[in-house]
């Protein structure tokens, strides 16, 4: 089957659980994740569920696990907790949880995100995958890094990768 074949069987729309991982964002201070409902929303899918999780990696590993075995979400997208900081545990948490890596989501996050910021965009550790049937996107918290993210490469191919 094409690629063209693929996309055209995809769903119309995509359950969305949108965590923000941070130790100090509020629902009011969420720029990130405020946007990342919006554009979801925006693209004919359904968010349904958000939440502000501190970076306890107990924490967002029990609410990675609820939403992998809840058949009202496809998919995960998380921001925040991605960097080199001795708090930033979520890409920890995310491999343990993956049965598949989808390993060129982070190559092109960092490659977009070197024409944007330079050098520094090694230190993101973005990451994407599935557990069971539940893809999950780790991306960085900043609003620039989210908005990138889900502009260039999780819009475009969402309601793909949770056909797949």
């Amino acid at each position: 089957m094409s690629h063209q074949e693929h996309r055209q069987q995809a769903p119309d729309q995509v359950r969305c659980a949108v965590v923000t991982v941070s130790d100090t964002r509020t629902p009011e201070t969420d720029t990130s994740g405020q946007y990342m409902q919006e554009a979801l929303s925006r693209a004919g899918h359904v968010v349904s569920a958000y939440m502000i999780v501190k970076d306890e990696p107990e924490d967002i590993r029990r609410l990675l696990q609820h939403h992998i075995q809840s058949p009202g979400t496809d998919a995960v997208l998380l921001s925040g907790g991605t960097g080199l900081s001795s708090r930033d545990g979520t890409y920890e948490v995310v491999q343990s949880c993956l049965d598949k890596e989808l390993t060129g989501f982070g190559e092109l996050f960092r490659m977009l995100s070197y024409e944007e910021i330079g050098a520094a965009a090694m230190m993101s550790r973005a990451t994407a995958g599935v557990a069971g049937q539940t893809v999950i996107v780790s991306m960085p918290g900043s609003s620039a890094a989210v908005r990138l993210a889900l502009d260039k490469l999780i819009l475009p191919e969402l309601a793909h990768m949770t056909h797949i």
